[in-house]
């Protein structure tokens, strides 16, 4: 019955509605978040400029080198060159070389204290601590770390026997570093245990921080010499092999990654 009442003339538009205005002035939101979208694309474009230019700079100027990244001398990029089954393993041979950076530093503060705590082999423990600081933290990037680097990116067995070398003469330094023997450079366990036992408390802490870095680094390192020993004997690297590509390739086999 209500379908009869009703007036067919009626309009179905609120009575509100203004049928003059802009309908385009009600898309005003809709143009405002495709203006950011766009305002925000042109940001990222001029980043990723910026970074190119950097990068190419960077290459203007060094090359492909990275690293160290203060003034670049070698090229390092783990996610780059070490095939990804191995990536791991050296990324934490690198993370272990870090922590022994992060040891002789705290072994020379921890000398420090000694010296101040009246140690009477104080200065010689210092300036061996020092040395060490300048001395081993370069040659066991070169030595050890860059080589067994090298030979999980190359397969070489060169390489491999580079690093027992000179992993193994570290393993040892690392040992005499743990045990602290009284003006050898080290703040280590006897060290340590005397500043405890004197009362000097804050020599006794450092000491023991330097005992704990110079620990892991060595436990650390020994652990993954035994993987590394096993990978080599499974990929058949021998004496002969390592001979062979010294006599083929000379110094170049170590300083090149061709």
């Amino acid at each position: 019955m209500s379908e009869f009442t009703e007036n067919p003339f009626a309009s179905s538009h609120s009575l509100d509605t203004n049928p003059f205005d802009d309908p385009s002035s009600k898309q005003v939101p809709q143009h405002d978040a495709r203006f950011e979208d766009i305002s925000r694309r042109e940001q990222d474009l001029e980043r990723r400029e910026r970074e190119l230019n950097q990068r190419a700079e960077h290459i203007r100027t060094h090359g492909r080198n990275n690293w160290p990244p203060f003034y670049p001398l070698i090229y390092h990029a783990i996610s780059e060159e070490i095939p990804e089954a191995s990536r791991p393993l050296i990324t934490r041979l690198y993370q272990l070389w870090l922590v022994l950076l992060g040891t002789l530093i705290l072994n020379m503060v921890a000398c420090i204290s000694l010296l101040i705590a009246g140690s009477s082999d104080g200065g010689k423990d210092l300036g061996g601590s020092i040395g060490y600081m300048f001395i081993i933290a370069p040659l066991s990037f070169l030595l050890w770390y860059r080589p067994i680097y090298n030979g999980y990116m190359k397969e070489q067995a060169l390489y491999y026997y580079f690093y027992f070398f000179f992993g193994g003469f570290h393993l040892l330094f690392s040992v005499y570093m743990i045990i602290g023997i009284p003006s050898t450079g080290s703040a280590g366990l006897i060290q340590t245990i005397q500043m405890y036992a004197q009362g000097h408390w804050a020599a006794g802490i450092l000491g023991t921080i330097a005992t704990v870095g110079w620990t892991v680094q060595g436990l650390g390192n020994a652990f993954y010499y035994r993987q590394i020993w096993n990978h080599h004997s499974a990929a058949g690297h021998t004496m002969d092999k390592a001979k062979a590509e010294l006599a083929s390739h000379g110094a170049k086999a170590y300083f090149t990654r061709g």
